[in-house]
């Protein structure tokens, strides 16, 4: 996806009427039925409105109801009430990518660096900044930081390699997507990335063998503005695995 979502802010203490109403909002925002979510975080806000971490939570569902402003407009309350927190601004980045508010976005991911230079959330998703911006050395830099303070995230490992592969250098891209699927036989953007990359190399068996397992694994890998507008790769990834899927049989 083009963003790294933050983690939904638990519960603390709260007045006796409040702990179940909110924990029912936490596990209908984190099971994705954000249909109902809004509602209940509506009434969470409404009994709690100094409650910064419900502010933040109603904004996260408010983004994944299309509605960024709105989502923007609690994250802003939610650090009024908490100066301090972090979560408040990397969800309150998320929403200005989606409205293409890249320096807005880039503030708000800097501003959390700026006290924790190995937030590979933030890293993560000032490099998705950077790339939107077409500063593919920057946003390589992210990526890589990113993979370095979380060794465990392949979404940053994949997409430094894609930058890579944006700049032409295919043979350190084609090394970390390789070692990906290694790692993540599973793992459908870096066998998506790999079938682009051997295509272009003229390794056009192998690289279909590696698009029959992505396409399984993820169709969204076949829509071209999906992964511009949402995935976020490069252009020129893109363009090699459009040429692939309009060449493959």
């Amino acid at each position: 996806m083009a963003w790294a979502p933050a983690g939904w802010a638990e519960a603390v203490p709260r007045p006796p009427s409040l702990p179940a109403l909110f924990d029912r909002a936490l596990a209908a925002s984190r099971e994705g039925r954000f249909g109902e979510a809004l509602p209940l975080w509506d009434q969470v806000v409404e009994l709690a409105p100094q409650d910064a971490s419900a502010w933040s939570n109603r904004g996260n569902v408010q983004l994944a109801l299309g509605d960024a402003r709105a989502a923007i407009t609690d994250q802003d309350r939610a650090i009024e009430l908490e100066p301090g927190s972090a979560d408040p601004h990397l969800n309150r980045g998320t929403a200005e990518e989606a409205l293409g508010q890249w320096p807005a976005a880039a503030a708000d991911y800097r501003w959390i660096l700026e006290r924790d230079p190995k937030d590979a959330s933030a890293l993560y998703n000032l490099g998705n900044v950077e790339g939107s911006q077409d500063d593919w050395p920057a946003a390589r830099q992210c990526f890589e930081a990113a993979a370095a303070a979380r060794p465990g995230f392949a979404m940053a490992r994949s997409s430094a390699a894609l930058a890579a592969f944006q700049l032409g250098d295919t043979t350190a891209a084609e090394k970390q997507l390789r070692d990906l699927i290694r790692r993540y036989p599973l793992f459908a953007d870096a066998r998506a990335g790999l079938t682009a990359l051997l295509w272009q190399k003229g390794a056009r068996g192998e690289a279909e063998s590696h698009w029959a397992a992505a396409s399984g694994l993820d169709p969204r890998y076949r829509q071209e503005e999906w992964l511009l507008q949402i995935r976020r790769w490069p252009p020129v990834p893109v363009q090699a695995l459009a040429q692939f899927l309009a060449l493959a049989p």
